[in-house]
């Protein structure tokens, strides 16, 4: 009789024992589950600078370090004393679990300094997604060597990969990176460009050699027509025509044969000007003794 007793006992003890263990571990499982993940920061600068964040000296450039998520100041002094380069200051904000970038070229003067700021964040369903965003407003993004618009630029349809993205405007330094897109992400990207001295910004566009054979946009249901970053309806709208206006022809796609045009005349910083696709079904070459006739091929 005691001996069942105890047995019985011994299980109870057992089965309390195992029931605390498994909360125990239920709760470091949820305070490290529920605990922000830290959020990591590289600093770059030319030439190298200190770094203070939040004020407090943290290291020289480059510097890369993991801290706590949220709003932070990052203050850049440069190392030099005889160049009279003036420090930088700006606030960004640091991501649970992404490391956010911040590259400085100290000059003399905020119109001689240039730098960018590029984060991630999470973004929604398994597609890349793009932001750039200038100083100067409306400077011109390309993107592999693509024009595809004016910042700020937003697209989510790009591939997740690395891309050289470039930003220039009239009268300033080109800035060029290579960055990687990723799945499931959107990389937001502000550019500050600095000033150029260079008059040859400025110069007259070399006029284009007659003649010249020109697009005719035709009417339209909606009373525009859409330009587009490729040939076909899933390249990304990169700007708008109106019926009646003439562009300067450039080519024809074989396969859609849709039609690529400048839009926008060249003029300082953009010595080729603006081109996009627009779809034959509403714009017409003239001068069309000297083409093929495709086919057209709807699109607006």
């Amino acid at each position: 009789m005691w001996y069942t007793r105890a047995v019985k006992t011994l299980k109870i003890v057992l089965i309390v024992v195992v029931t605390l263990a498994v909360l125990i571990l239920a709760a470091f499982f949820l305070i490290g589950f529920l605990k922000p993940k830290p959020a990591g920061i590289l600093v770059e600068a030319s030439p190298t600078s200190s770094v203070y964040i939040n004020n407090a000296f943290v290291g020289r450039t480059p510097l890369k370090k993991t801290l706590e998520a949220g709003t932070v100041s990052v203050k850049l002094v440069p190392q030099v004393e005889d160049q009279n380069l003036i420090p930088f200051e700006t606030r960004v904000v640091l991501v649970p679990g992404i490391e956010t970038i911040v590259r400085r070229e100290l000059g003399k003067s905020e119109d001689d300094s240039a730098h960018d700021i590029i984060s991630y964040e999470k973004g929604e369903g398994k597609s890349a997604g793009l932001i750039v965003v200038s100083t100067p407003d409306n400077a011109q993004v390309s993107i592999d060597g693509v024009a595809r618009g004016f910042a700020p630029f937003k697209t989510s349809s790009i591939s997740p990969a690395a891309h050289q993205i470039a930003v220039k405007a009239p009268g300033y330094i080109d800035r060029l990176m290579t960055l990687n897109t990723r799945a499931g992400y959107r990389l937001t990207l502000f550019v500050k460009l600095a000033k150029s001295s260079d008059s040859s910004f400025f110069a007259s566009p070399t006029p284009t050699p007659a003649p010249q054979i020109m697009v005719l946009i035709l009417d339209t249901p909606t009373g525009y027509l859409r330009v587009r970053s490729e040939p076909g309806t899933k390249g990304e709208e990169v700007g708008q025509v109106k019926p009646g206006e003439k562009f300067l022809y450039l080519e024809t796609d074989a396969e859609t044969g849709w039609i690529k045009i400048r839009f926008q005349e060249p003029k300082a910083g953009l010595p080729n000007g603006f081109a996009g696709w627009v779809s034959n079904q509403y714009a017409k070459v003239l001068n069309e003794e000297t083409l093929p006739s495709p086919t057209p091929t709807p699109g607006i």
